[in-house]
């Protein structure tokens, strides 16, 4: 792609930034956005609209001082790509944040561990951290949420219960992490995701009465469809690590948030295991398929080995475009997600075990599909540093 952007993206962004400006001044819509239950789509929108005006000027940033990813061996794009996009999101949400003026301890202690991140993210882009040094920034992230109150809350009752639930949120944050930025392989993917899960979280927070759950929610899904619009193949910018690891983290953090079922565990867990389901078990069949063929051996081999073993990977051997495989993993997404929601809502431990048990077989199908291309795979050697390079 050359360094100008098409008329049709500055088109866009000036009709947008025509429609955002209203929304902006106090009182008026935002006054009516309260009253009317209506906030949520009021965030929604401001974040959509910042996100598409901010993104044709970061393209230009990315262009004019070479923060480009470069066509190679191993990568599917065949022009130098922005690879800074996620910027344009993090200061979408970062917007919504000041604008709204709710500044609750969990979403403060959110927004600032997801801020570590998105800046350990963004040097990683440009300077190339080691795996070590990623690792304990995004640990040191997700301790700034669990300590600000955002944690799993069924082993609260339990014999240290305190300490459990703080290792089980860390480890929960870092995983999924990890686990949207290996997913963060072909255009639009990681976006596409993100929009699904945020609009059933914030539906989640609709239902149980967690208004800055909701509030965030709706400015993630927002920020997220905006880029989207730039991040459809063929992508005009692209994610990079700061972005899929930023998005990751928030879309992890929010999962964590109390109100799916404290006096069920099973509800507890599974709800946001379910919601998350397709990053989750993408990384772990990774994980377990690399370790059996004994390409990683360690912490830090596991965070830089690159391959074509995901499943976005093998719908593509399988035919699917990648619109395709775009389109059928968000919707896969979506009846998951729903199937979470619906979990909330049960009272019977029997029937959220048969719920669990229902996806569960449903991922058990999806390792069917994978194990179906295993020979298919080709190994990368080198590790790469861009969102759309396999992971």
């Amino acid at each position: 792609m050359s360094a100008r952007l098409p008329r049709r993206y500055w088109l866009f962004s000036i009709i947008c930034l025509c429609i955002l400006l209203p929304l902006m001044p106090k009182g008026g819509i935002s006054a009516l956005s309260w009253e009317t239950g209506l906030r949520w789509l009021y965030l929604f929108l401001i974040a959509f609209f910042t996100t598409v005006i901010s993104s044709p000027l970061i393209i230009k940033l990315a262009h004019r001082y070479d923060l480009l990813d470069r066509p190679d061996a191993r990568k599917m794009h065949k022009t130098p790509i922005p690879r800074i996009g996620g910027a344009a999101m993090f200061l979408a949400v970062w917007l919504v944040f000041l604008r709204n003026m709710v500044f609750s301890t969990e979403l403060c202690g959110i927004m600032a561990g997801s801020s570590v991140v998105f800046i350990l993210g963004m040097l990683d882009n440009l300077l190339g951290l080691s795996s070590l040094t990623r690792l304990f920034w995004q640990i040191a992230g997700s301790l700034i949420v669990v300590i600000s109150g955002v944690r799993f809350d069924f082993p609260m009752h339990w014999p240290g219960g305190f300490y459990i639930s703080a290792v089980l949120s860390v480890l929960w944050l870092v995983g999924i992490i990890n686990a949207f930025n290996f997913m963060d392989g072909i255009d639009g993917l990681a976006a596409g995701l993100g929009t699904a899960s945020s609009l059933i979280l914030m539906a989640v927070g609709i239902w149980t009465g967690q208004r800055d759950l909701v509030f965030l929610a709706a400015s993630l899904s927002g920020a997220c469809l905006g880029f989207l619009l730039y991040n459809w193949h063929p992508a005009v910018m692209f994610m990079g690590d700061g972005g899929s690891t930023w998005l990751g983290f928030l879309l992890g953090a929010c999962s964590l948030w109390h109100g799916w079922a404290t006096n069920k565990p099973l509800v507890s867990f599974g709800a946001p295991l379910i919601l998350l389901g397709i990053p989750i078990f993408d990384i772990i069949y990774i994980t377990v398929s690399r370790i059996r063929r004994g390409v990683v051996r360690s912490v830090r081999q596991w965070l830089d080995h690159v391959d074509k073993d995901h499943f976005h990977h093998r719908l593509l051997k399988l035919g699917f475009t990648i619109e395709q495989a775009v389109a059928f993993l968000v919707l896969l997404n979506i009846c998951m997600g729903i199937n979470a929601l619906v979990l909330v809502r049960v009272q019977s431990n029997f029937t959220a075990a048969l719920m669990v048990l229902q996806s569960t077989l449903l991922f058990i199908i999806v390792a069917l599909v994978m194990i179906r291309r295993q020979d298919d795979c080709v190994s990368l050697e080198a590790p790469s540093k861009t969102s759309e390079t396999p992971k």
